[in-house]
């Protein structure tokens, strides 16, 4: 966890981008495209990763912290893979009983997701485990702690967040969302890796949404 010196404005403003950013971004592309289509989902993503970009920013300029700060470059690329990897397997595990229990994907709104094209949920899969990494866990963990809260509340605060922005898929996807996103918490706050985490999140996306269709 790096100090916050100085002003601590940015950092608010970045608490502020990574918590919220895509929830706006979702509510303002939904009034506009009430149904998931393919330039729906090309406004949304584009809009998520300006947030990440205006995250970066933040973190370097207007922090002026390394990447080092949110979990980016803590170990080296070939143990973040592994670690990812793992996560991946006790993330699918779990997800999988979780979507049995629960009849996950049996929305309005899944079913809209499956008809967009495959090379665009695979985009959406490597936006979501990098976006929602860095937002939900590698700044926010990390900047809440430095403004004074304790892990407990420094990752919880985030996941409660990051579960309720599941809500367009219903209340099965709240709760999918706050289990693997209670893991991935865990693991970061254990391990501090986040590109493992993003390896992680974005294998656990594409085996569940692409995997299926590419073998179908």
């Amino acid at each position: 966890m790096e100090p916050v010196s100085g002003s601590r404005t940015p950092t608010w403003i970045g608490i502020f981008v990574a918590l919220f950013g895509v929830l706006i971004v979702r509510q303002a592309v939904a009034y506009f495209y009430p149904t998931l289509t393919v330039a729906a989902a090309l406004w949304k993503e584009s809009l998520i990763w300006l947030c990440v970009i205006a995250l970066l920013f933040v973190i370097c300029r207007g922090e002026h912290l390394p990447l080092r700060s949110v979990g980016i470059g803590t170990t080296t690329w070939i143990k973040s893979v592994l670690w990812g990897l793992v996560l991946a397997v006790v993330c699918a595990v779990i997800g999988a009983l979780l979507a049995a229990v629960t009849h996950y994907g049996h929305s309005e709104n899944a079913d809209a997701f499956s008809r967009l094209p495959l090379w665009l949920i695979s985009v959406i899969c490597v936006r979501a485990g990098v976006a929602e990494e860095l937002f939900f866990r590698g700044y926010a963990i990390e900047r809440l702690q430095a403004l004074g809260l304790n892990r407990f509340w420094a990752a919880a605060i985030p996941l409660a967040i990051f579960s309720v922005g599941h809500w367009t898929g219903g209340w099965a996807n709240i709760v999918l969302a706050l289990v693997l996103g209670a893991v991935l918490a865990a693991f970061y706050l254990w391990r501090r890796d986040l590109v493992a985490n993003m390896v992680g999140h974005f294998l656990v996306d594409f085996v569940a949404n692409v995997l299926p269709r590419l073998f179908s």
